[in-house]
């Protein structure tokens, strides 16, 4: 061996046999399979690279075609957003109690209510002035029409509320006739609603106290001040309830009701919202039926740009980092757009066939788009990559057949990395489909299919758009004109050598990887995310199920001022609850137990079922205790000329649902009780009664604020089913309420949570072993996993995000993302030869690392647009995105090569072996070199470079040993 003065070119001595790569022997039948599988997969994608690089443009002829066959799948597009149907479990006992209830009492309410204080909020609103003020109010919104642009009833017509009014009765103090027949709540009906008695009424507190007792006026006074002797003598604020008849009806999965939603819009928000200027008395906070879906919707909506500037900058990062900055022949722009054109193609696929599979689209599905964003961008920077890394040429000196076969060898050397990650994300989100949750199930069969379908496009249309612009660079044509062929300039000369390392590849060899690999650096590594995997299970264990209905109210809403003042002036209003108990003969025969039902319900506010003790209207309202008491008062033909026996009930089953019936009908003395029964259709029995009770308010304490607490909430859900069956000497009875199907998610949400997960994670290990095909890295790459989920949970913890159906969704993402950035090391590491570790990590950090890196940021800076979201849905999502990229990449590219250099296997028989390749490449070179030149025997001087560095060139002495 010597060294030229002149050239400072390594010489090698060459004699016999060209030089072989010392031979890799497997140890294990496993290890074997291993390589089997590395192949198989390779020689797949070298296949469909060749295809792709023979014939581009048919390819993305080929997939625009497939994704508009898809779409005919949109023929059958369904739209969800009636919450009872996303996430109440299915077949659970609560869908039961409301499809039952519903067949009884099929017309509920729509609710609007106003919390009136003083302008001087904090002051007594029991002042004559503010009652006049919010008298002359509620005459508006009583009066004043809405106009129904939509469906069939009062279309093109003027309405008010009285034509709207739920028809009840009883709502005034000393009258039946017109707003006194609509169901309204507050202590304007003292006055009969009407502004003129209410001006004549020289002693307004007295009238006041006549409402009804003590715990009558709490449940309707805010704060309320009471005397020595019981009167109430101010209170801080007052209800105003409205109650309008339900209309609505669904239409393309939602729940729409135009003329209560117009007359809610057009009436009793304008009203109030116009308060501050036009009743400067008294100050309103209010809540109307369709508020909800208004301030969620807007939020929503208002987001979606921000996820369309995600898209921006995932192009701008990919066209920056893919090429030049510049347009022009080293730009690549176009390349960029091409990848996300390939997500768009993916959308549209997996929509159209998640469509055809009956599926319906839900809010939450809206996120879809920005998750495929994230794959899709990692898998781009993979292929371009793996194509950047097999170019060994000039570019001028590559004819189409020759990219073609690059674009082979470059599918077939990230083909199985892509597939790896895909397939995780795929199985991951197909476990979840068997969610109970219908949203939560809905969504993941179509992340699941447009994942596939990414996978798909990601192999072909994006890689057939990489060919053509190869091509395009190659035919020194710019981009921006793509037809206009320039002469390059000197300074340009370097793009078309063969491929270097770039600045982030020589970071990963010459910085990352020599820290992180020394023996301080693997020590200081272990620790640190022993550490971080020790504060992940605390914050896991300490994670809760929480009721975030709230939360989906953006900031500045006036829904938020609403319920802080419930929550102020009202802290005991609790859940409505309803006992409904059927059958005629059997009301009758247990008339006496049923009138007496309050005692049953007594003392059950401390402790579960957690119910409110039944001494006020508002919190007890029972028509058998109404009719009792009216009947033990009036005696024997009080209603009906019906004769009463001893008991003061009517003597026979017929006489008494006649009585009933009168009593409470609109214009009876039990009116208020009119909503209660349902009666045969030939009115002569009654086929179930309801009684209505509350809970107390569920609330804790939870970092200094008060939330509703989720597990009382199902705790006192589960206990009064439990007290109702108790009952065994009544007549078969069940509860109600509008809740109960959102506490059953509650009751199940956890669980799914951590089964999905855990089975996610373990179909992850199945087929990353099969992928992959080495147990020690499947198992390595699976702990680095399961270990960064568990350190999500804990930072989840810490940031104050709850467990609940957004959350859930963003955990099942993360396990397929997490995946991802430790897959590919996981993958390069068996694909690189050697017995040295150390080395073998280095490589592939320098090889796919630049790329896994990029993936991260380029999904990192889309998600930091979403950071500054208004609603909540895209708030947690991109808390919980942050925190899988972050802790994904951490994993990928810090813990998972420290541990594989420690543990790490054998390489692949077909590994590449950087020494091998350069025996190969030295031994074809002499024998072109001795077969043209005479004299030399067999000696040629070589040279070559690889990733900017003089290559490492053996050959075989005589004795058949390597030297350098």
């Amino acid at each position: 061996t010597f060294t030229s003065s002149s050239s400072s070119q390594t010489t090698t001595s060459h004699q016999g046999k060209a030089n072989k790569t010392p031979p890799k022997i497997m140890s294990s039948c496993v290890e074997a399979f291993g390589s089997k599988v590395e192949g198989t997969i390779s020689k797949f994608f070298q296949a469909i690279g060749g295809y792709v690089g023979h014939k581009p443009w048919r390819t993305i002829f080929a997939c625009i075609l497939l994704t508009v066959l898809c779409g005919i799948g949109f023929m059958r597009w369904e739209t969800e957003n009636r919450s009872e149907e996303l996430w109440v479990p299915q077949d659970t006992i609560a869908e039961e109690e409301t499809f039952k209830y519903q067949s009884y009492f099929p017309s509920s309410a729509r609710f609007n209510s106003i919390i009136v204080q003083d302008v001087s909020v904090g002051t007594n609103v029991l002042t004559k002035t503010a009652l006049e003020d919010a008298m002359r109010m509620h005459e508006e919104i009583q009066t004043k029409k809405a106009k129904n642009v939509e469906g069939e009833e009062y279309e093109g017509e003027e309405y008010d509320f009285l034509d709207l009014c739920v028809k009840a009765g009883g709502s005034c103090a000393s009258s039946q006739g017109g707003i006194c027949q609509c169901l309204v709540t507050s202590i304007l009906r003292q006055w009969n609603y009407d502004l003129a008695t209410l001006q004549n009424d020289t002693d307004v507190l007295s009238t006041i106290n006549s409402y009804g007792s003590k715990e009558d006026l709490e449940a309707v006074l805010g704060s309320p001040t009471f005397d020595e002797d019981g009167q109430v003598v101010s209170a801080q604020a007052f209800t105003l309830a409205y109650f309008l008849e339900d209309r609505s009806e669904v239409v393309d999965g939602s729940e729409v009701d135009p003329v209560n939603e117009a007359w809610e819009e057009q009436v009793f928000l304008a009203t109030t919202q116009s308060v501050p200027t036009d009743y400067t008395k008294i100050s309103v906070d209010y809540f109307a039926t369709r508020s909800f879906a208004d301030e969620f919707g807007g939020a929503i909506t208002g987001d979606l740009f921000l996820v369309q500037i995600s898209y921006v900058m995932a192009f701008l990062f990919l066209g920056a980092t893919m090429g030049r900055i510049v347009c022009g022949v080293g730009s690549r722009w176009t390349l960029a757009l091409g990848a996300l054109v390939a997500v768009g193609l993916s959308t549209g696929a997996g929509f159209g066939v998640s469509s055809a599979f009956g599926l319906f689209f839900g809010p939450v599905h809206s996120l879809l788009p920005f998750i495929l964003l994230g794959i899709g961008v990692d898998d781009a920077f993979v292929i371009v990559n793996a194509f950047n890394r097999e170019r060994k040429v000039v570019r001028s000196a590559e004819d189409n057949e020759s990219l073609a076969a690059r674009s082979a060898k470059a599918l077939a050397r990230a083909g199985a990395s892509i597939t790896v990650t895909s397939l995780t994300d795929l199985v991951a989100f197909a476990i979840s489909s068997s969610s109970k949750l219908p949203a939560l199930a809905s969504f993941c069969a179509y992340a699941a299919i447009s994942i596939f379908f990414l996978w798909l496009f990601a192999s072909t249309f994006f890689s057939a758009t990489l060919v053509l612009d190869e091509r395009r660079q190659r035919d020194n044509r710019r981009e921006c004109l793509c037809c206009v062929t320039r002469k390059k300039p000197m300074a340009e000369e370097d793009e078309d050598d063969p491929f270097k390392e770039g600045f982030i590849s020589k970071y990963f060899r010459n910085y990352h990887a020599p820290a992180i690999l020394s023996p301080i650096g693997k020590g200081i590594v272990l620790t640190l995310f022993a550490g971080l995997l020790g504060f992940g299970v605390y914050g896991a264990m300490n994670l809760t199920v929480e009721d975030t209905e709230r939360e989906f109210i953006p900031a500045g809403s006036y829904l938020n001022d609403y319920f802080e003042a419930a929550d102020e002036y009202f802290p005991s209003k609790g859940i409505d609850l309803y006992i409904t108990f059927e059958g005629s003969s059997d009301i009758y025969a247990n008339r006496q137990e049923l009138a007496e039902l309050a005692d049953r319900l007594s003392g059950k506010s401390e402790e579960a079922p957690f119910i409110a003790e039944p001494v006020s209207e508002e919190a007890y309202q029972n028509v058998m205790t109404g009719l009792y008491q009216y009947l033990v008062a009036s005696g024997s033909g009080a209603i009906g000329n019906v004769t009463l026996g001893d008991d003061n009930w009517p003597t026979n089953e017929a006489d008494f649902v006649l009585t009933i019936t009168n009593y409470a009908s609109f214009f009876g003395p039990g009116a208020q009780y009119s909503q209660d029964l349902a009666l045969s259709e030939d009115g002569t029995a009654l086929e179930a009664f309801k009684v209505k009770s509350e809970y107390v308010r569920l609330t804790k304490l939870s970092r200094g604020d008060i939330i509703d607490d989720a597990d009382r909430q199902i705790e006192a859900m589960d206990a009064t089913r439990d007290m109702i069956e108790s009952w065994t000497d009544l007549q078969p009875s069940f509860p109600y309420s509008e809740k109960f199907i959102t506490i059953e998610g509650f009751k199940i949400i956890q669980q799914e949570l951590f089964q999905n997960v855990g089975l996610a994670i373990l179909a992850v290990g199945i087929i990353v072993f099969i992928t992959v095909a080495s147990p020690v890295t499947a198992l390595l790459i699976t702990a680095n996993v399961a270990f960064c989920i568990i350190e999500i949970l804990g930072f989840m913890y810490a940031l104050g995000i709850v467990i609940d159906s957004v959350s859930v969704i963003n955990i099942v993402l993360a396990v397929g993302l997490s995946v991802d950035y430790s897959a590919h090391v996981g993958h390069c590491f068996m694909v690189k030869g050697g017995s040295d570790k150390n080395k073998r990590v280095t490589e592939a950090l320098a090889d796919i690392g630049a790329a896994v890196l990029s993936g991260a940021i380029s999904t990192f800076l889309a998600v930091v647009v979403l950071l500054f979201s208004s609603s909540y849905v895209f708030k947690v999502l991109s808390r919980q995105f942050a925190l899988t990229v972050l802790l994904g990449v951490l994993h990928g590219l810090v813990l998972l090569p420290v541990v594989m250099a420690l543990l790490g296997p054998a390489p692949f028989s077909s590994a590449e072996d950087p020494e091998g390749e350069a025996v190969h490449s030295a031994a074809k070179k002499l024998d072109e070199s001795s077969s043209s030149e005479d004299g030399e025997n067999n000696q040629e001087t070589t040279s070559e470079e690889d990733n900017g560095r003089p290559a490492v060139v053996k050959a075989e002495s005589d004795d058949g040993s390597l030297e350098t």
